[in-house]
């Protein structure tokens, strides 16, 4: 965990902050938590992610997103209803900077194999973009994560988490297609407490162009109750 960590770090410090080309790198700094409210199966989902071109300094999107989720009895799936507003900015300068705001509808379907834990997410997503025609998009995501030790996920545990995630353009216009892009990544989990998890890996993005590009990702995931 340690050395990984400090591979990272490395990576920083050759990084630039602002480049005009893409650089081949990026990161994404990712803040993912949930409030549960005593004897009642609602709850409020809470998102922010700092998105570089680079890996720090050159803002490629602020992502803000939040929900209202109803969880089953059993545990075995949660639905949302949600809102997000992104910033998204050019690499390099000028910024040209444009916003988004999305409303999406969600539901994660929860699976155990054996000691493995399976998370799968159906979300439907109504976009709208500055200066753009209004657009949906069909998302589909399957999460893994694999504990290595017999602790499992109890705090102390390191995990490898897996997902892959395909976007699925609801129009075809102009140079947008169905397809938009998929998303491959691995990494390594720790919980450090029982409501509280922290990740890092690396993501490969291909876009419908055929272009793609790595990001590291770090990523806290944080829940806790409210009586």
């Amino acid at each position: 965990m340690f050395r990984l960590v400090f591979v990272l770090i490395f990576l920083f410090s050759f990084s630039p902050s602002f480049a005009q080309d893409e650089p081949d790198l990026g990161a994404w700094y990712m803040y993912f938590g949930g409030v549960e409210f005593e004897n009642s199966q609602f709850g409020i989902h809470t998102e922010a992610q700092y998105r570089n071109h680079n890996t720090i300094g050159d803002l490629e999107q602020l992502l803000l997103r939040t929900g209202l989720r109803y969880h089953l009895k059993d545990g075995s799936a949660t639905f949302t209803l949600g809102y997000g507003h992104i910033t998204t900015e050019a690499v390099g300068e000028p910024n040209n900077t444009f916003y988004e705001s999305r409303i999406y509808q969600e539901a994660l379907l929860k699976q155990n194999v054996s000691i493995i834990s399976l998370n799968h997410r159906f979300r439907y997503e109504q976009r709208f973009v500055d200066n753009q025609d209004f657009r949906t998009r069909l998302r589909y995501a399957l999460f893994i994560n694999i504990p290595l030790s017999d602790k499992k996920f109890s705090p102390g545990a390191f995990y490898i988490p897996i997902y892959n995630e395909v976007f699925i353009n609801g129009e075809k216009r102009g140079n947008i297609e169905y397809f938009d892009r998929n998303r491959l990544y691995g990494g390594l989990g720790y919980v450090w407490k029982e409501n509280l998890r922290v990740q890092i890996g690396i993501m490969e993005q291909k876009l419908n162009s055929n272009y793609s590009k790595t990001q590291l990702q770090f990523s806290l995931h944080h829940n806790f109750n409210i009586n």
